[in-house]
């Protein structure tokens, strides 16, 4: 079969299924793995379909372009199991960074009743705790961005080097074990790679189908990350090879 037929053919194989494996799909070509990963990358050049760990998966709407409502609702038990475990690393009296992702707002339900300072740049996570006694809740304050209900701009990054961050949550639109993390939205990447730069542990939380995905604008390396909460059906290789990089990877359950 000639590159250009096999390639049509992989992209028929896509929109019939939204995503591919690639021992699958060759196995289907009757080719080796190596071709498929070459037909991918020639794809993905073209724009055809994005690259993830393991296989392919059709261009779509980023995650980010949805509304913070459609975004809250998508895979709420695997952000509810994702958003207790990262509660179990708070420890009193630290300073707390929490992002505007639809995930870290799942994260305030399981805040411990201990004494903290919760610094954000979300407008929803400063609502959700701005009746909670034992929390200290400073906002970011910026340029207001309606489309994630977060404050970025050069003001919200300045007002971040007064502090000093013992945890950082933060999401994004994909984790990548080359490329590392990325956002669909300029200003986000740029405000979360500064709150990076002032914090002791990096936390992503991710639920499996961010893994191996890549959107518009890197921000973090993976060696970055001290951690990666995500969920059981996270691709157990893929967690093997972030080990190997030294990041600890924790899995909800």
């Amino acid at each position: 079969m000639l590159a250009i037929d096999r390639q049509r053919r992989i992209l028929e194989l896509l929109l019939e299924a939204g995503s591919l494996r690639t021992t699958d799909t060759a196995a289907e070509l009757g080719v080796t793995d190596e071709t498929v990963r070459k037909d991918f990358e020639i794809l993905e050049q073209r724009g055809d379909l994005i690259r993830t760990h393991g296989g392919a998966s059709r261009p779509q709407r980023i995650r980010e372009e949805l509304p913070f409502t459609e975004r809250q609702a998508i895979r709420r038990e695997e952000k509810r199991a994702i958003a207790r475990l990262a509660a179990g690393r708070i420890q009193p009296n630290e300073t707390i960074f929490l992002d505007a992702s639809s995930t870290v707002l799942t994260l305030t339900e399981f805040l411990p009743e201990i004494p903290l300072t919760i610094l954000t740049n979300a407008l929803n996570v400063f609502t959700a705790l701005s009746d909670r006694p034992n929390i200290d809740l400073i906002c970011t304050g910026g340029l207001f961005d309606a489309k994630s209900r977060s404050f970025i701009g050069l003001t919200a990054e300045k007002s971040l080097q007064r502090y000093n961050i013992h945890r950082m949550f933060f999401s994004g639109n994909g984790l990548h074990l080359e490329r590392g993390v990325s956002e669909s939205n300029a200003r986000q990447a740029a405000f979360k790679e500064r709150v990076i730069e002032n914090a002791e542990d990096v936390v992503f939380l991710a639920d499996h189908s961010k893994l191996g995905e890549k959107s518009a604008f890197f921000f973090a390396e993976v060696s970055d990350l001290t951690c990666l909460i995500t969920d059981k059906a996270a691709d157990p290789e893929f967690v093997e090879k972030l080990h190997g990089l030294g990041v600890e990877v924790m899995l909800g359950t």
